[in-house]
């Protein structure tokens, strides 16, 4: 039997695809940092899940899965259209579920204007266009500290010594202001006269 020569060609690797649920009705799919196409969900009796890039309707079908595979196929030939620059809103999304879950991880809470423990503001962690950036409340001048990864960032934080206010400091404090902590070294608190009246 004759042998016939045939040319093998590789295949593309392409990125892993990552899938980020927003909600029930709503996906996000991602190529490394770069949002590639949306599922969305909509009131069509016979295909109501939808694939969007650039705000277009470019797929529709009767299941999620049916567009998941849709999404994977064209992705992988090079087909799908490529997404424009995606609103900082959309990614804000994915950077604070980050965050937040590395937070958790530190027992350290997250409010809108930073990282707190204890209720001492550590820091700020972000990210902007892919890089994650750490600044210490303590910094004087504020400036972004890039990091490997939100984990790498908030570590950042946990090594910031939390500076315990003084009891002097305490007793200016408003005692609506004081926390379960601060309340408990007052009530151990003995002022300078008292101690030396003890000693004597």
């Amino acid at each position: 039997m004759p042998q016939v020569a045939t040319t093998v060609t590789p295949c593309v690797k392409v990125e892993e695809l990552r899938v980020i649920e927003i909600s029930f009705y709503n996906h996000e799919y991602y190529a490394v940092y770069h949002l590639i196409a949306t599922i969305t969900h909509d009131d069509d009796l016979t295909q109501p899940w939808v694939v969007v890039v650039n705000d277009a309707e470019i797929h529709r079908a009767a299941t999620l899965m049916l567009c998941h595979r849709y999404i994977c196929w064209e992705y992988k030939r090079g087909t799908l259209p490529v997404q424009q620059e995606a609103p900082a809103a959309t990614t804000g999304n994915e950077v604070m579920c980050e965050i937040a879950a590395q937070c958790e991880q530190f027992g350290f809470e997250l409010l809108d204007d930073g990282i707190y423990k204890d209720e001492q503001k550590l820091g700020s962690v972000g990210c902007t266009e892919g890089k994650w950036w750490v600044v210490r409340a303590s910094s004087v001048h504020q400036q972004k500290v890039p990091c490997d990864s939100a984990l790498d960032a908030v570590w950042v934080l946990s090594m910031v010594e939390l500076m315990q206010p003084s009891c002097k400091e305490l007793l200016d404090k408003p005692f609506d202001e004081l926390t379960p902590q601060e309340w408990e070294r007052l009530r151990e608190y003995q002022p300078v006269v008292e101690r030396e009246l003890v000693a004597a």
